[in-house]
C-alpha cells in the first residue's frame, strides 16, 4: 500500500507511525483503541509530539493495522483548522512522515508493507566494512517467536563482587559501570574512519539534522522528567518472577522489581516503559522493556541481566531491553557526571533506518537492507576533532568532549540523532536547549575492529 504525503506518495516502512496533528486527539485515540481491540494487543505508545501523533509498537502487524486506521482519519475525524499546520495536506489526504522505532524482538529479519499481510524476504550478505570488521546479517527467513507468555522462577546466587575503582562509578553505589577496559569506555578519538562513513551519514540525514537530547524537564508532569530513570535497589531487595512476552531472548531469572522501581514515563504512562535497576550490594544490572505490575504480578516485553564487573556479552542474536542487545545504562548521559565535569563513556543514540545486521559488540539487529548503505546496530560515531566547542557552555563542553573521545553508539531504532540520558529532575533547560544545537554533520563513523579482543566479550585492547 502507498500513502500520500506532502511531497507525493511513498512506500510505507512501518516501525513508528507519525500522523500529522490537526485531527482531534479524541478521534485519534478512538481509531487507535478500536485497532488495539481488534488485534487484542495494546499499542506501545500513542502520544502527541509537536506537529505529530506518534503511534508505536513492537508488534509490526499492529503497526500495519494502525497505518490502515490512520488512513481513515481524513474521513473519520474532524480536522480543526486552528490546529492544522500551515503546510498541512487537505482533509481528503493523509500527510505523514515515517521513521523507525524499536522493531519487534519477535522478528529476526523482516520487512512489512501495509496491507501485504506477510513479511517479505530480505536477504543480506556479510559486508566487509574495512579490514578486520564484518557485519553479521540475520537470516532472511522470518522467525516469529511464540507470543505466549512464559513465567520462569529459577534461583540464582550471586556473590558480592569486588568493587571497581574506575572512572565511571554510578552515583549512589560503589559500582563501576562495566570495567574500564570495556567497549563503552574505549577512547576512539584516534580510530580510522569506516569506509561507509559518507553513505551512512547521508542515510541518517546528517547534513541538515541537529542532535536531540531525549531527556530533560517535563513541565506537564514535573515528577516524571523526560529520560530513562535509574533505580538503585537496596541490599537484599527481594527478587520476583517476571512474565515476558519474548521469553526466548530474555534472561528468565528473578528481578529486583518493587513498588518503588522507577519506570520510564511514570507509573501509569504508556510507552517503552524501560526499568533499569542496579543492585548496590552485588553490582548487577537488570533492564526490562514495557514493564508493568498488574495485580501484584510483574510483566515485561523483554528482560536482560549483566554483572557490572564483567565484559561478557549476551548470546549472539539476542535482543535485550534495547534493539541492539546491548545494555542501556552505560550509554545514558547522566546529569550527575555532567555536573561533576567529566563523562567517561560513549552515549547511546538512535536513528530511523538501520541495516538488517549488527556489528560488535551489538548482538541483535532490528532493521532491513544492507550495511553497505545503512548503519548496523553497534555502529560507532564520534564528533570530529576539528569541531569548535568554544561557543558552548562549560557543561555542554563536558558532553561534547565525551562525544569526541568516546562517541555515540547506535543502539536502537527511533528518531534520527536522538541521544539518551537519565530522567534526572536536575537537568537544566538551558543546557538541554544548548545540546539541541549540535549538528549531526559534525560526526563521523569509525572503525572499531582493532578494539575487539573476542567477539563474545566487550573487552577492548
Amino acid at each position: 500500500m502507498r500513502c500520500l504525503n506532502g511531497e507525493g506518495d511513498r512506500e510505507l516502512t512501518i516501525d513508528e507511525l507519525r500522523v500529522v496533528a490537526g485531527y482531534s486527539v479524541e478521534c485519534v485515540q478512538e481509531v487507535v483503541s478500536r485497532t488495539a481491540a481488534e488485534t487484542k494487543r495494546p499499542f506501545t505508545q500513542v502520544r502527541r509530539d509537536g506537529d505529530y501523533y506518534l503511534c508505536m509498537s513492537r508488534n509490526r502487524e499492529l503497526l500495519a493495522a494502525c497505518a490502515i486506521g490512520a488512513l481513515l482519519l481524513s474521513a473519520a475525524c474532524t480536522r480543526s483548522p486552528a490546529a492544522a499546520p500551515a503546510s498541512a495536506a487537505p482533509t481528503s489526504a493523509l500527510r505523514m512522515t515515517l521513521s523507525s522505532s524499536e522493531a519487534s524482538p519477535a522478528t529476526e529479519s523482516s520487512s512489512y508493507s501495509v496491507g501485504s499481510g506477510a513479511p517479505s524476504d530480505n536477504p543480506a550478505t556479510t559486508v566487509s566494512l574495512s579490514p578486520g570488521i564484518s557485519v553479521q546479517p540475520a537470516s532472511s527467513t522470518v522467525q516469529v517467536k511464540p507470543t505466549a507468555s512464559t513465567t520462569v522462577k529459577p534461583t540464582m546466587t550471586v556473590s558480592a563482587p569486588q568493587r571497581a575503582s574506575g572512572t565511571d562509578v554510578l552515583t549512589g553505589t560503589k559500582c563501576q559501570v562495566f570495567p574500564t577496559n570495556n567497549f563503552w569506555h574505549a577512547d576512539i578519538s584516534k580510530l580510522p574512519i569506516v569506509k561507509q562513513n559518507k553513505t551512512w551519514l547521508a542515510a541518517m540525514g546528517a547534513a541538515d539534522q541537529k542532535l536531540h537530547p531525549d531527556f530533560g524537564p517535563n513541565y506537564d508532569d514535573p515528577k516524571n522528567p523526560y529520560g530513562i530513570p535509574i533505580t538503585i535497589a537496596p541490599a537484599k531487595t527481594a527478587r520476583v518472577p517476571v512474565t515476558f512476552d519474548y521469553a526466548d531472548e530474555s534472561d528468565r531469572i528473578t528481578y529486583p522489581l518493587t513498588s518503588t522501581t522507577k519506570i520510564e514515563g511514570g507509573p501509569a504512562e504508556d510507552g517503552d516503559r524501560h526499568a533499569i535497576i542496579v543492585t548496590g550490594d552485588t553490582c548487577e544490572l537488570f533492564e526490562t522493556y514495557y514493564t508493568w505490575n498488574k495485580g501484584g504480578k510483574w510483566t515485561a516485553g523483554s528482560g536482560a541481566h549483566w554483572n557490572l564487573t564483567s565484559n561478557a556479552l549476551r548470546p549472539a542474536g539476542w535482543t535485550s531491553a534495547d534493539a541492539a542487545g546491548l545494555p542501556i545504562l552505560p550509554g545514558l548521559l547522566r546529569w550527575s557526571e555532567v555536573k561533576a565535569g567529566a563523562v567517561h563513556h560513549a552515549i547511546r543514540f538512535t536513528t530511523n533506518k538501520t541495516a538488517a545486521a549488527y556489528m560488535w559488540p551489538a548482538r541483535h539487529e532490528a532493521g532491513k537492507g544492507s550495511a553497505a548503505t545503512l548503519p548496523p546496530m553497534g555502529a560507532r560515531f564520534r564528533m570530529k576533532a576539528s569541531f569548535n566547542v568554544s561557543d558552548y557552555s562549560k557543561q555542554a563542553q563536558t558532553v561534547l568532549t565525551a562525544m569526541k573521545t568516546y562517541g555515540l553508539v547506535l543502539a536502537d531504532n527511533g528518531s534520527r540523532w536522538y541521544f539518551q540520558g537519565d530522567a534526572d529532575p536536575g537537568w537544566p533547560e538551558a543546557l538541554v536547549s544548548e545540546l539541541k544545537k549540535i549538528p549531526a554533520s559534525a560526526f563521523e563513523a569509525v572503525d572499531t575492529a582493532t578494539l575487539m579482543v573476542s567477539k563474545d566479550s566487550g573487552q577492548v585492547k
